[in-house]
């Protein structure tokens, strides 16, 4: 897949981003939203990671590193283009980033009831940690 290119999301990529999770990503949260993710951007530009095939989006991972921890968020690839190595290549590039910023563990958020990323995410190095739950609280804007 030579023609695999992954590069930091833009502002002019945002709306083909969002478009691209409702039909490649499993479920939302409260931030996917055009300002949401204008913030991501804005607050650190390399975090939005795409990939594009022959000038397709046809994946995402989101890498956050808070200076302390390594987050991952919305690993999607187009469902017609997986198991292609996508997912992978685009893991293998976020995880490149968190090391050139000083990461030590990265973490991912998935899921419970998507039991296909829970294969491609074991696939990739990672496991559950079953002893922590996550706790959540919309915050009123």
């Amino acid at each position: 897949m030579t023609d695999l290119r992954i590069r930091p999301a833009g502002f002019a990529d945002l709306d083909a981003v969002l478009a691209f999770w409702k039909t490649s990503a499993e479920g939302t949260s409260i931030s996917d939203d055009r300002a949401g993710v204008e913030r991501l951007v804005a607050r650190d530009p390399e975090a939005l990671l795409v990939a594009e095939l022959d000038g397709e989006l046809v994946g995402t991972v989101i890498a956050g590193f808070d200076g302390w921890r390594c987050h991952l968020y919305r690993l999607a690839v187009h469902p017609g283009r997986r198991r292609r190595g996508i997912g992978s290549a685009l893991l293998t590039a976020a995880e490149e980033r968190f090391v050139r910023l000083g990461g030590r563990r990265a973490d991912a958020m998935v899921l419970t009831r998507n039991e296909t990323a829970h294969h491609a995410w074991r696939a990739a190095g990672y496991g559950p940690e079953e002893r922590w739950r996550r706790w959540v609280k919309p915050l009123a804007g």
